[in-house]
């Protein structure tokens, strides 16, 4: 099973959302999840946002669900030096059980060529980074998503799940 995973943060809390495909080219989830998580901790001033991390681990706690792959809205890496991002840290709660894949609509300042994704005749490519699968395999993987604009369709949907505009 792979997961594509959204988290909305509002106030002290925030909602994760999940949905399962079975095949990379699926127009619709094969089930959705979501969990409401009353209390997330701002960091202190210096430390990393964990916020969404801890979201997501709940997530997968309270389901129960262990993925061979999670997409992430988000980095995997901040750069080209490895510098660890929210999918990077989800890859090493998980002791590296799940590759990660990260997707990102907007490139950091330094983001080589080598991360960019064009997804059919798109102006503005994706940001593909990526643990525990290789980036070519990933960016493959990532075109093969079902929808015809950037963003892929189940990527689309489990950010409604977890704004909470989508009936999970």
């Amino acid at each position: 099973m792979k997961l594509a995973v959204d988290v909305h943060l509002d106030g002290t809390g925030g909602q994760a959302a999940a949905v399962a495909f079975d095949e990379w080219g699926a127009a619709e989830a094969e089930r959705t999840f979501v969990t409401r998580v009353a209390a997330l901790d701002k960091p202190a001033k210096g430390e990393p946002d964990l916020r969404e991390l801890h979201a997501i681990l709940e997530l997968l706690r309270q389901h129960a669900l262990q993925p061979e792959v999670i997409l992430i809205d988000g980095f995997v890496f901040l750069d080209a030096q490895d510098t660890p991002g929210l999918g990077q840290r989800l890859y090493q709660a998980l002791g590296g059980r799940a590759a990660v894949v990260g997707l990102s609509k907007t490139a950091m300042a330094d983001t080589p060529a080598q991360f960019e994704l064009y997804r059919e005749e798109e102006a503005k490519p994706l940001i593909i980074t990526s643990v525990g699968l290789d980036l070519g395999s990933a960016k493959a993987r990532v075109r093969a998503m079902h929808g015809r604009r950037r963003v892929p369709t189940l990527m689309k949907l489990v950010a409604r799940l977890a704004k909470g505009s989508a009936e999970a």
